[in-house]
């Protein structure tokens, strides 16, 4: 029995885009944000850095699931 997950072309292609987005245009924006953030002094009681940072751990998060997801499709057509 193969682990595969089907999905279609075109599920893939949208996989493949949320991606590229979230590596290439979210993931700097949350790094901009966390610089900013630090840049005002004391992490401790700073609201803007822990919102950043999770911002960061929910989106490397959908990146790695993504991934994992790629790694066990097979693309089917119909």
């Amino acid at each position: 029995m193969s682990n595969k997950e089907p999905i279609t072309v075109e599920g893939l292609k949208k996989l493949s885009e949320e991606l590229v987005f979230l590596k290439e245009k979210k993931r700097p924006e949350i790094v901009n944000a966390i610089s900013e953030a630090r840049s005002h002094g004391d992490l401790k009681e700073n609201a803007e850095y822990h919102a950043a940072k999770e911002q960061q751990s929910l989106n490397e998060g959908r990146i790695e699931e993504i991934n994992d997801i790629i790694a066990k499709i097979k693309t089917i057509s119909y």
